[in-house]
């Protein structure tokens, strides 16, 4: 795996701008990607997901090898240490922002990302000065993890989608 998939890069690209009802593709490409071990994304993503109770859900639910599990010791052990690391920085935050970003997958994909090296791909942008909530690119750039949005993804694989001439 060399890109984790944060959940809101596949609700986006639901909702916006590859509707899995005009573009197909875009899904068939993340399923080839993730057979070629591009592209990926973690079991919590995948329970966020199955949430919406929707055609993203039942995406999901079909495509369960897109979903690595967190049990392994390394992402355990990396997860430790996201959650020391931005304890120490809870006091500077708006209260409750820790436990609104530990309480989901955020950490978690920044902790597999930590032990495999992967690049976390996520539509949220690095903002130094938030307090309000803490951005997975802020989290990532503590741990020197690489992040990109879907779109240098799409640039960086060199996807085409193109219909039939």
């Amino acid at each position: 795996m060399k890109h984790l998939l944060d959940s809101n890069t596949l609700i986006e690209a639901k909702n916006r701008y590859y509707n899995m009802s005009f573009c197909p593709a875009y899904w068939q490409w993340i399923s080839i990607q993730n057979q070629a071990a591009e592209v990926s994304s973690i079991s919590m993503v995948a329970d966020e997901l199955k949430k919406g109770n929707d055609e993203l859900a039942q995406w999901v639910i079909k495509n369960p090898k897109l979903f690595s599990g967190v049990d392994d010791t390394e992402t355990q052990a990396a997860f430790s240490k996201v959650v020391q690391a931005l304890s120490e920085q809870a006091a500077q935050m708006k209260n409750g922002a820790l436990d609104e970003f530990l309480s989901g997958a955020d950490p978690w994909l920044i902790a597999k990302a930590m032990t495999t090296g992967a690049v976390v791909v996520t539509q949220e942008s690095y903002n130094p000065d938030i307090k309000r909530k803490f951005q997975i690119p802020n989290v990532c750039k503590i741990f020197n993890v690489q992040w990109m949005n879907t779109f240098d993804l799409l640039a960086k694989l060199d996807a085409k989608f193109v219909l039939p001439a």
